[in-house]
């Protein structure tokens, strides 16, 4: 088996900064502090755990934290990211469609711990929707991929142009277009179009923004604004207008919809400050009253091992 060039991303360990205080005798709850010291802990025998398997394996490979990835991802075989979905996104930031990316969930959820601490925390973990392996099954998932016996599906992401320039970073999950202050009303309209011909009356909104989804990203806050899950491999977005203020007749339904593969959303904001934001809060990109924005699902896919209740899915 001829070797293979991996990164390896981590997430880092200050994302736990409770344990890091040194004014550990002020913390409100000594069992939230433990969860919390324990999440650092299991992390880091994840990395460990992964670290050693690679050892193990015809691979070439380089571990860096997230937070020190400062350049697009090039000459490598596949990235391996050990964290959860967030740094899977982080990474998906950094690549293009040729490479392939394999998540391990370093923490998953444990639903005894939350029952047990149901009444004092949420002690929700990891939720790792995207990754495809923990430690227990990091080596068989490992191996399948080395051995070609698993293929990464491909998954549709999100390109915006504001201005008709294209921003550089492509949603995986979703965007949020908003004012910077969340009590704010935003202020714009929108329209979808197909190639030069409207599909749709011009929508004219104030509400809390605009969030506009993948199919990976219709399970995470697009649903929970009241949206649908969606076929992981649709190449269709999902959007919905948040909190809209009084919608009159004509235009109500519009406010939750989708944009079709061959569509796209043509944007204009109308507040003075505005903010898109890409997966998150992490990747944002500012817009003033008067710019234009292009949404539209002709990103560059990116190719990801998903975890077998979602990849079996897509075989049905």
């Amino acid at each position: 088996m001829a070797r293979r060039k991996l990164l390896l991303l981590l997430k880092p360990f200050d994302v736990y900064q409770l344990t890091q205080s040194n004014s550990v005798s002020h913390f409100p709850n000594h069992r939230v502090f433990s969860y919390l010291d324990n999440r650092l802990k299991v992390h880091k025998e994840a990395i460990n755990f992964c670290q050693k398997i690679l050892q193990k394996k015809p691979v070439d490979w380089k571990p860096i934290f997230r937070n020190d990835l400062s350049q697009p991802i090039h000459n490598v075989d596949l990235v391996v990211t050990v964290g959860g979905d967030g740094t899977l996104l982080q990474a998906s930031h950094s690549m293009d469609d040729s490479i392939p990316v394999l998540g391990v969930n370093s923490d998953p959820t444990q639903a005894e711990e939350v029952e047990e601490f149901s009444n004092v925390f949420d002690a929700t973990r990891s939720t790792g929707y995207l990754c495809a392996a923990t430690v227990k099954s990091f080596e068989q998932v490992l191996d399948s991929f080395l051995e070609g016996r698993t293929v990464p599906s491909k998954l549709s992401r999100i390109s915006v142009s504001v201005n008709s320039e294209v921003l550089s970073t492509h949603a995986l999950n979703d965007i949020l277009i908003a004012h910077p202050c969340p009590a704010t009303v935003s202020r714009f309209s929108f329209k979808i179009k197909r190639d030069d011909q409207t599909c749709s009356p011009l929508v004219h909104c104030r509400s809390s923004g605009l969030r506009v989804s993948t199919a990976a990203g219709s399970t995470a806050a697009m649903l929970s604004a009241g949206g649908f899950p969606m076929p992981i491999l649709s190449r269709d977005l999902q959007y919905t207008v948040r909190e809209p203020i009084l919608p009159g007749p004509p235009t109500s339904s519009l406010m939750h919809g989708l944009i079709k593969s061959d569509q796209s959303m043509d944007a204009a904001w109308f507040s003075k400050e505005g903010l898109i934001y890409v997966d998150g809060s992490y990747v944002s990109y500012t817009i003033q009253y008067g710019d234009t924005i292009e949404i539209s699902s002709k990103a560059p896919v990116l190719q990801v091992v998903l975890p077998p209740h979602l990849s079996s899915s897509n075989s049905m």
